[in-house]
């Protein structure tokens, strides 16, 4: 009777991460077209100036300081132009 030969633990490898988060904080200045955030779902949401990618991405429409909130419950980006 023939035995099948062990193989050792497949160790387990960690995917990349995707480098979420904020990445312009409140008060900080932004160029046209910064990524002000990178999100899974739609935990901000835009505000003035600021526009939503199809990976829920927010990112400027406008030159401006950043300027984090609430608006009715919910956390909202803006962007004001000096």
């Amino acid at each position: 009777m023939s035995k099948k030969k062990q193989t050792g633990s497949l160790q387990h490898v960690s995917p990349e991460g995707k480098r979420l988060g904020v990445k312009a904080f409140d008060g900080e200045k932004v160029k046209k077209g910064s990524i002000i955030i990178r999100q899974r779902g739609r935990s901000v949401t835009p505000g003035k100036n600021v526009d939503m990618g199809r990976d829920f991405t927010l990112y400027s429409l406008a030159e401006g300081v950043v300027k984090f909130g609430r608006k009715l419950g919910k956390k909202v980006v803006s962007v004001l132009e000096k």
